[in-house]
Order: C-alpha cells, then sequence, then structure tokens
C-alpha cells in the first residue's frame, strides 16, 4: 500500500508544480522581428516583411513635436511616423510624453481614441487607435510602447 500512496502522492506533486508553470503570465518580448528598425524605410521594409499593406500618405505635424511627420496607412490605419535628426533628439521628446500619452510637455491631448506610442532608432511613432493587428505589427517592428494606453 505504502508504495502506491507514494506513486500517486508524486504524480499528484508533479500535476500541480505543472500546472503551476503553466500558468505563469507571459512576460510581454521587447524583441522586434528581423532586422532593427532605425528610420522611416526600414519601418515600412519590417511592416511590409511582416505582410502588413503599407502606404505612405500625407505629411502631418503636431503641435508638441518639433518635426513634421508622416502619415502611413497600416493595413488601412493612420500611423505617424516622425523622424528626428538623431536619437537623442528623438529621445528629448520623447522624455516629455506622459506615461499613458494624455500629455506631452506642457500640451493636454484628448484623443479620438486610445494612443499608442513607440520609438526606434530615429523615429517615434504615434498610432491613435485600437486595431489589435496593427498593434501587434508595430509591437513586432518597435517593440513594446513606451508611452500610451
Amino acid at each position: 500500500m505504502k508504495p502506491k500512496l507514494f506513486i500517486i502522492s508524486s504524480l499528484l506533486v508533479f500535476a500541480f508544480f505543472m500546472v503551476a508553470c503553466g500558468s505563469q503570465p507571459a512576460t510581454p518580448s521587447t524583441e522586434t522581428q528581423g532586422d532593427p528598425v532605425e528610420d522611416f524605410a526600414s519601418l515600412v521594409d519590417s511592416l511590409q516583411n511582416a505582410g502588413a499593406t503599407v502606404e505612405t500618405g500625407d505629411p502631418i505635424e503636431q503641435a508638441f513635436f518639433t518635426v513634421k511627420g508622416q502619415i502611413v496607412k497600416v493595413n488601412g490605419a493612420d500611423v505617424q511616423v516622425f523622424e528626428y535628426e538623431n536619437a537623442e533628439k528623438l529621445e528629448s521628446e520623447a522624455s516629455q510624453v506622459a506615461s499613458d500619452g494624455g500629455s506631452t510637455g506642457t500640451t493636454m491631448v484628448t484623443w479620438v481614441a486610445t494612443p499608442h506610442f513607440f520609438k526606434a532608432g530615429r523615429i517615434l511613432v504615434l498610432y491613435i487607435g485600437d486595431d489589435q493587428v496593427v498593434l501587434d505589427l508595430l509591437k513586432g517592428a518597435l517593440g513594446v510602447q513606451f508611452a500610451g494606453r
């Protein structure tokens, strides 16, 4: 009887251990797919390589950024891309964005949808929306967002 009890107890402990290990929440990856994105052109390449339909849209300006941006339509969704002269200037402006994306410097913003701010190399990317496919494409190209909701 004792060997059976030992085996059953061991199997229960093993099963409990496997369930506990399997229920760990996944840690979001900060790694990107393919070559690192450094600028506008490499972002477009990365998104297209991931299977996205990418079209260049109109120029755009945001009062809280010092550089003009470019709209990129990713699977039909507008994504704003701001390319800086160097990473230091990008970081200087990115540091002004509140963690929830509700303000940039002294400018309070009321968004029409959820803001998502990404950065890589010399580009800052702003996507205002909730399309999970677009978000996954941006995360795959740029890593996790640095600000937004």
